[in-house]
């Protein structure tokens, strides 16, 4: 993985942890706990829309299947607390 790359995950892990923060109305969250949650968020949502289907190519599809992958993490954490 080169640096292009690392880059791209950490930019749109940071987007993803971001916009679900907002759309779920959680907490305000450090810029590296946004980043953790969308790159978590962006493996989560590739495999579930993979495992629905659903081609999320280039990086619109790869920043909207982080998003949801996020929001779905945040809904499991806040269940869990």
């Amino acid at each position: 993985m080169g640096l292009v790359e690392i880059l791209t995950l950490i930019v749109v892990g940071f987007v993803a942890g971001w916009a679900a923060g907002e759309l779920s109305k959680s907490r305000k969250k450090k810029f590296w706990e946004n980043v953790v949650i969308g790159v978590i968020g962006s493996f989560l949502g590739g495999w579930l829309f993979g495992l629905l289907g659903i081609s999320t190519s280039g990086l619109i599809g790869t920043i909207i299947g982080a998003i949801v992958g996020a929001l779905i993490l945040l809904w499991v954490i806040k269940k869990i607390r």
